[in-house]
């Protein structure tokens, strides 16, 4: 069940033999589009375990501690994700402000110049393949209704998308995703704390538990997308070690600073 509706969040069909039949298509149409928040969970989930680690890697090569270390990457992991949220947020919902702001200005078109618009749509099917009687056709049945003509102009002409998705949601995608992959990095540490000397290497633990979250954030974009498991696992285990690399290399550089 959890399983579920984490893919109908995510954007992933459930049945498809269901999904195409007559009653299955008028009832999938009939409801408004689905938005996938799966960009938002994989970059919040990725960046939470590069820059947590980052700070990881940084304090413990310059052995200033586990408690510093914690405390550190704690204060990371809750202002920097907060922070990536607002941001999203505020991306979406600029993009939701540019298609209100394009709606507008394609109504006021159509009001000036109408013919000018049929003309637009004419062109844009016909460079569909619509010809003669199919092609009139055509830009009759979308400009007899005010809002399909408008839709149209803004997918076909603009390149909107028709549904930019709820800013609070694909924020939360972010935050969320953020504070449970970039805690991974922080776990090995947190455990010692609470039980000294019980992992003998938490900053090694900390590098599998960081490759562990780049796995999973990566197999969960692969079952989504139907990408088989292990490609997706491995191409973000792959990536993100990399971003890792660099952040930890940046820490051993700068070891002697503190």
């Amino acid at each position: 069940m959890i399983s579920r509706s984490l893919d109908r969040w995510l954007g992933r069909g459930e049945d498809l033999d269901a999904d195409h039949t007559p009653e299955g298509v008028r009832e999938r149409l009939s409801r408004p589009p689905e938005h996938s928040y799966l960009r938002d969970f994989v970059y919040g989930g990725i960046d939470g375990a590069v820059t947590t680690f980052a700070v990881v890697a940084g304090v413990a090569g310059a052995n200033l501690g586990p408690g510093v270390v914690v405390v550190l990457g704690l204060a990371n992991l809750v202002a920097d994700g907060f922070s990536m949220a607002v941001s999203n947020y505020l991306g979406t919902k600029a993009d939701q402000e540019r298609r209100t702001r394009a709606r507008k200005t394609e109504e006021e078109h159509i009001d000036s110049f109408p013919e000018g618009e049929r003309e637009e749509v004419r062109q844009l099917f016909a460079a569909k393949g619509f010809e003669g009687e199919d092609l009139e056709r055509a830009v009759e049945v979308i400009t007899s209704d005010r809002e399909r003509w408008v839709e149209t102009m803004l997918s076909d002409e603009l390149g909107f998308a028709p549904d930019t998705g709820s800013a609070a949601r694909a924020s939360l995608a972010t935050f969320v995703a953020f504070l449970v992959v970039g805690a991974l990095p922080l776990l090995s540490f947190l455990i010692n704390l609470a039980f000294p000397g019980l992992i003998a290497d938490p900053f090694m633990a900390s590098i599998v538990l960081t490759g562990i979250g780049f796995l999973l954030v990566g197999i969960l974009k692969a079952r989504v997308v139907d990408q088989p498991l292990w490609r997706g696992g491995i191409e973000t285990l792959l990536l993100g070690g990399v971003a890792a690399a660099v952040a930890f290399g940046i820490g051993v550089a700068l070891q002697g600073v503190a």
